[in-house]
Formats: structure tokens, C-alpha cells, sequence
């Protein structure tokens, strides 16, 4: 990890139900620098900006992709926040190699449809799936479910989106 190498432009995205509960989902498979740990394979959703793209459009493809929900509000979003990946010794083709880490913007939303709407196993986008399960939980238990380098984060998370959880 050099601290030349510039960080990643990314979204996260806190879906709130009715009940106040975010959407998270169990990740199956490291991504290069982004390894997952047992017990500590549980995120919210996230993902990269594309050039040029609205941060607001970059959340809701982020999420259609991962998760295929459409039926969601717009409630806050956080300023940035950054965390650094984990020493990465593997092919420095990987397309995440480059980066140093990710810069976040976390978005909040309500979730407005149903459960059944929720599909992480189909890719969409040309995007494989990310993740193998989801659930329901609450925001202040989501950083003792993630892996350690992103635990800051989730938990300044946490704390800015608190007045949309129970």
C-alpha cells in the first residue's frame, strides 16, 4: 500500500425498511484488496463512480446492481469518507490494485417496495453478484459484521444516518 496511489471514487448505500432496519449482504468471495474475513463477510452496498457520473445515479445503479432494488427514496448522504484496503500481494493487474483505498459517499434510503423486489444473485450490468444471501439489520450492529478495515467507516456511518434506523 503506497501512499501515492490515489483512492477510489465509490458509493455506499444505507436502505432503510419501514422498520428501520438497513439491507446487508453476505459476500462469498474476496475482490482482490477487498478480502472478506469469516464471520466478518456481511456489507451494505457499495461500488464504484463512473467517470462523470452523479453521485445520486452512481447509488441507485450501485444498488440495482447488487441488489436489483428500484423502489427506493432519497433521505441524506454523508460527506466523504475514507478507508485504505489491506496490504494486497496479488496481481497488480487487478483493477483494484491502483487504489490506495475508497473515498465514500453514503447515501440514505427507504426502501418504498417489497422484499420479493430484493435479488442478489442475478447479475446485472455485466456485473457478477457480490453477494450470495441479504437481511435485514440494524445500522449499530452492521460494523460487527464487516470486515475491520471498513469498520470506521460503518460506524461513522452509524452515527450520521442514526435518525433514520430504530
Amino acid at each position: 500500500m503506497t501512499p501515492e496511489k490515489p483512492y477510489r471514487p465509490n458509493v455506499g448505500i444505507a436502505l432503510f425498511n419501514t422498520e428501520g432496519r438497513v439491507l446487508i449482504g453476505h459476500r462469498f468471495k474476496g475482490d482482490g484488496p477487498e478480502i472478506i474475513l469469516p464471520g466478518l463477510d456481511w456489507q451494505m452496498p457499495q461500488g464504484g463512480v463512473d467517470e462523470g457520473e452523479n453521485l445520486r445515479d452512481a447509488a441507485m445503479r450501485e444498488l440495482w446492481e447488487e441488489t436489483s432494488v428500484v423502489s427506493a427514496d432519497y433521505l441524506g448522504e454523508t460527506d466523504w469518507l475514507t478507508y485504505e484496503f489491506p496490504p494486497y500481494d496479488g496481481p497488480q493487474t487487478h483493477r483494484l490494485a491502483k487504489f490506495r483505498g475508497q473515498r465514500q459517499k453514503w447515501f440514505a434510503l427507504r426502501f418504498t417496495g417489497k422484499d420479493d423486489e430484493i435479488d442478489p444473485l442475478t447479475p446485472r450490468n455485466g456485473q457478477p453478484a457480490e453477494f450470495d444471501a441479504w437481511r435485514w439489520e440494524r445500522l449499530d450492529r452492521v460494523a460487527d459484521v464487516v470486515v475491520p478495515f471498513r469498520r470506521e467507516v460503518y460506524l461513522a456511518v452509524a452515527r450520521e444516518f442514526a435518525v433514520f434506523g430504530n
